[in-house]
């Protein structure tokens, strides 16, 4: 009987915030968390590196509990891997006790894919297909209210989570999603 994976992955520890942050683990970590399952050959494709040096990742992953073999599945030879959650949240705690300098590098890293997403999207409305969202607001609420918007937004995503490269719509194509709730400037 398999056993039912948790919703989320909750990240307390700060030393995990520096294995998380490397480019290749991220986008495995993007590609697993979306639902796929993938053998260390078919994640090289996906993260331009050898077979090698992603299993090297996949196993550095592994040792934080982000994700394990696919036991349910492969020939032996050569298991997938998968999430061992839906989504993973690093909570403010991991980056507080990183520092400063830490936790801002770490999320840095979004940022990187997040600049690629957005010359993608200024590519796809210069040739004149409306794509995409960018949005910004500033909100004043609670802290109780905070977390219930933090909750609906998260309850919106994962609505459509568990979607894969092999199993999808057939009309439906892959969109990276960035929420982010930060701290306005006082004024």
């Amino acid at each position: 009987m398999a056993t039912k994976r948790p919703d989320e992955l909750r990240i307390t520890d700060p030393l995990a915030l520096r294995a998380l942050a490397h480019p290749a683990r991220q986008r495995l970590i993007t590609e697993l968390y979306s639902g796929e399952v993938l053998t260390a050959t078919e994640a090289a494709r996906l993260v331009e590196l050898t077979p090698s040096a992603t299993s090297y990742h996949l196993r550095a992953l592994e040792k934080w509990g982000v994700v394990e073999r696919d036991s349910s599945s492969g020939d032996g030879r050569e298991r997938p891997w998968r999430s061992t959650a839906s989504s993973i949240s690093i909570l403010p705690e991991a980056h507080r006790a990183a520092g400063r300098d830490l936790s801002r590098s770490s999320l840095a890293k979004w940022f990187v894919g997040m600049d690629a997403g957005l010359d993608r999207l200024a590519e796809s409305l210069e040739s004149g297909r409306e794509t995409g969202m960018t949005s910004r607001s500033r909100l004043w609420v609670t802290d109780a209210e905070l977390e219930e918007v933090k909750g609906q937004m998260e309850e919106i995503l994962k609505s459509y989570r568990g979607r894969t490269r092999r199993d999808h719509p057939e009309d439906s194509r892959p969109w990276d999603v960035y929420a982010m709730v930060l701290p306005a400037e006082n004024g």
